[in-house]
């Protein structure tokens, strides 16, 4: 890079007045404006959007024209002839971007802690010394020249000036991409995966529709997998709030009987594991359990249900301390196919009326309250769509099992894992249910430092789908699906990254967007979408969300934390393209 940009043949004007947002240059002739080319490149002298270079004492300034116009006395004499002379004196008006040391160019200071003075000369910035900032974004002093770079595209006004980002910038604070439809995000969502993928990073996408499936068909690093289609999710792996959530028991009587046959069927998972010949013995179908060294008690099971009519509490109670860290745990670690049939069996009394040591007889009145829950539960799991997303038929340890599936691809060599939503439907909140699964799943393997070595990159695609859902019905409520929000929050430092997608920034949790550090931000309409972005990222000032809604498809304004200014360009058409063109109407 040229170290000195402040070049004779780059001048095209005069500071001649300073303010806090911006400056204004006055241009001593519009032939200054004019496009050139010097040294092989062709510059335009004055465009609105183009970067210019200010020269002060100790610092120069990277600024861009937001404004041109001719002083009024000048105007009536304008044409397209006499404007060619040297008889007109434009003048602009400047936005300060960001300002870096004179004897060393490329250390950039954020802030702005000196302004140009009146009088300073205005230069054209040359697109090798702008793209040499690029590249230093986010980038420690003792990194650069070694961290991995990302070829986005180049700047919307110059063709030629390519933008590089560092990868770390992009990502190191996780980053969000939005825009309307037909903005352009899903291409840049498969630049972005092509970008890691080159740079060898692994990532892992959560597909909504399906438009992405291309990707990997001709490439071996690239895998895939279709829940619903070659792959489940299996039920196991759903904490107990998700199948509330799935099964909507009333408060009053379904949500405690389902809470305690599910208890129940934990235990018995207990029993037929843990059975050890001292403090549990098989019997038959029963399990004898230890109470003293000279007594003890039947835990009785019928039709593979823990049977209580009329039972003593104390074995069960006695299996349920001993083990409790086990059968507290959250996951739904037991046998579903049983779940409607012991809810069935905890309908009795809460003690026998002769004995407050046993269960009650049998209690008509909660199990009628109890069918509604029953019928529920055998039509989950008789559901055709249901039974290949939980997998209700299949183990756990089965190869197309979903996490067993992402372990391996983590393990291994492949950089790249689509996890297709495509065959999913969109009824009990699974969706949202199995989207906020995956991601705990993965937060969970970040907070035991898997990623420390080797980060990764969770995308979601349609984020708005997943994000800022409440598990909740009419009968049930129960906390927010918040596992990508915990990710925003706490797993930058433990290596797992989160590149959100959304055409509804507003409908994406403020807690979430304001960890973003970055974002891609293609063309916004809404006034709302606008106020999202520019509450969540202190580098959208006001001047560069002006620009977005005369945004074209692919192009984007790129802004950060690691970003000391904002970048407008035109996004590189990805190698392999998304499905996500619109139908086109015909006549038939």
């Amino acid at each position: 890079m040229n170290s000195n940009p402040f070049v004779h043949d780059y001048f095209i004007g005069y500071v001649n007045q300073v303010l806090p947002q911006y400056i204004k240059v006055h241009f001593p002739s519009s032939v200054l404006l004019k496009t050139f080319t010097l040294n092989g490149e062709q510059l335009n002298g004055g465009l609105v959007g183009n970067f210019v270079v200010i020269e002060g004492q100790k610092f120069g300034f990277l600024g861009k024209i937001l404004e041109l116009a001719l002083p009024e006395k000048e105007r009536l004499h304008l044409s397209e002839q006499s404007f060619q002379n040297k008889d007109f004196h434009p003048t602009g008006k400047i936005e300060i971007l960001l300002s870096f040391d004179l004897f060393e160019p490329t250390k950039i200071d954020k802030g702005l802690n000196s302004l140009p003075a009146i009088g300073a000369k205005v230069f054209v910035c040359t697109s090798d010394f702008i793209k040499t900032y690029f590249k230093h974004f986010g980038v420690k002093e003792e990194n650069i020249g070694n961290a991995p770079l990302m070829n986005l595209g180049c700047l919307t006004y110059d063709k030629t000036a390519q933008v590089q980002i560092s990868q770390q910038a992009v990502f190191g604070r996780h980053c969000a991409v939005v825009g309307t439809t037909g903005g352009g995000k899903s291409y840049t969502l498969c630049k972005l995966i092509e970008e890691v993928k080159r740079n060898t990073g692994k990532s892992i996408l959560i597909d909504a529709t399906g438009e992405y499936k291309k990707q990997g068909e001709t490439d071996d690093s690239f895998d895939a997998s279709v829940l619903a289609e070659n792959s489940f999710f299996h039920y196991t792996n759903l904490t107990t709030s998700d199948l509330f959530v799935l099964l909507r028991p009333s408060g009053q009587v379904q949500a405690p009987k389902l809470l305690e046959a599910i208890k129940s069927l934990k235990i018995l998972r207990i029993l037929e594991e843990k059975c050890d010949g001292d403090f549990i013995i098989k019997e038959g179908d029963n399990y004898s359990i230890k109470i003293t060294n000279e007594l003890r008690e039947l835990i009785v099971v019928r039709d593979n249900n823990i049977y209580k009519m009329g039972q003593l509490m104390r074995p069960f109670n006695r299996v349920y301390k001993h083990f409790i860290e086990d059968i507290e745990g959250i996951n739904s670690n037991f046998d579903i196919k049983a779940l409607s049939n012991q809810i069935a069996k905890e309908c009795v009394y809460d003690v026998d009326f002769n004995s407050a040591s046993k269960w009650g007889a049998k209690n008509d009145s909660h199990l009628n309250n109890c069918i509604s829950l029953i019928l529920r539960i055998t039509n989950l799991i008789n559901n055709k769509q249901f039974n290949l997303m939980f997998g209700f038929e299949k183990r756990k340890e089965d190869e197309d099992e979903l996490i067993r599936k992402i372990n391996t691809f983590l393990g291994g060599d492949k950089k790249f894992f689509r996890i297709g939503f495509e065959k999913i439907g969109f009824e009990f909140q699974s969706r949202e249910i199995l989207a906020n699964a995956i991601g705990k799943f993965l937060l969970d393997k970040a907070r035991t430092g898997c990623f420390k070595t080797e980060p990764i990159i969770l995308f979601i695609d349609e984020a708005h789908q997943y994000l800022n859902k409440d598990v909740k019905d009419e009968y049930f409520e129960q906390t927010k699906l918040s596992s990508f929000d915990s990710i925003a929050k706490e797993c930058r430092k433990f290596g797992l990254f989160l590149c959100i997608a959304t055409q509804m920034p507003r409908d994406i949790p403020t807690g979430t967007l304001s960890q973003m550090g970055t974002f891609i931000v293609h063309r916004l309409i809404n006034h709302f979408d606008k106020e999202s972005i520019s509450s969540a990222s202190s580098s959208a000032g006001k001047n560069s969300l002006d620009f977005l809604p005369a945004l074209g498809a692919g192009e984007a304004i790129l802004m950060g934390v690691d970003f000391p200014m904002p970048v407008m360009l035109k996004i590189d058409m990805p190698n392999i393209i998304p499905d996500s063109g619109t139908p086109l109407f015909k006549i038939i």
